[in-house]
């Protein structure tokens, strides 16, 4: 007679997310400075690609020089690019402070993504859209 296989309780068992360890009042504290910071950011991106669209608007096409004394392109080139990079990070912080803004809407908020304990308090404090523990965010520092 052949035995089955116990059936395995960890597989069986569905993964169940951590409540936010925080009360209302620093949830809501959380909540107005991602607000405040979201808005900074989403000007900041604004601002940035107007100027980067102003500096393509400004050129006639044929104004990039490839000599010596130039170098490889012009300085609005490089601004531009400038411009359009720094634009991305900040709307890039935009997703991220709207993803702490979404665990704050699940009730999940302060804990962290990828080990499912605490955030510590100071940690969120500095930086409200914190998703992850320090030992996490710096590539498993403290992990071994």
């Amino acid at each position: 007679m052949a035995r089955k296989a116990p059936a395995k309780k960890a597989a069986a068992k569905k993964a169940v997310a951590r409540k936010s360890p925080f009360g209302a009042k620093f949830l809501d504290q959380q909540k107005r400075a991602l607000l405040e910071e979201r808005a900074r950011y989403v000007r900041s991106a604004d601002t940035l690609q107007a100027e980067a669209d102003s500096l393509l608007e400004d050129r006639d096409p044929g104004d990039v020089q490839f000599d010596d004394e130039s170098g490889e392109g012009d300085t609005l080139a490089v601004e531009r690019d400038l411009d359009l990079a720094l634009s991305a990070q900040a709307r890039d912080a935009v997703d991220q402070i709207d993803a702490a803004l979404e665990r704050i809407r699940k009730g999940v908020y302060g804990v962290c993504v990828a080990s499912g304990r605490n955030v510590p308090k100071d940690r969120l404090v500095a930086i409200p859209w914190a998703s992850e523990r320090v030992e996490f965010k710096v590539g498993g520092l403290g992990r071994r």
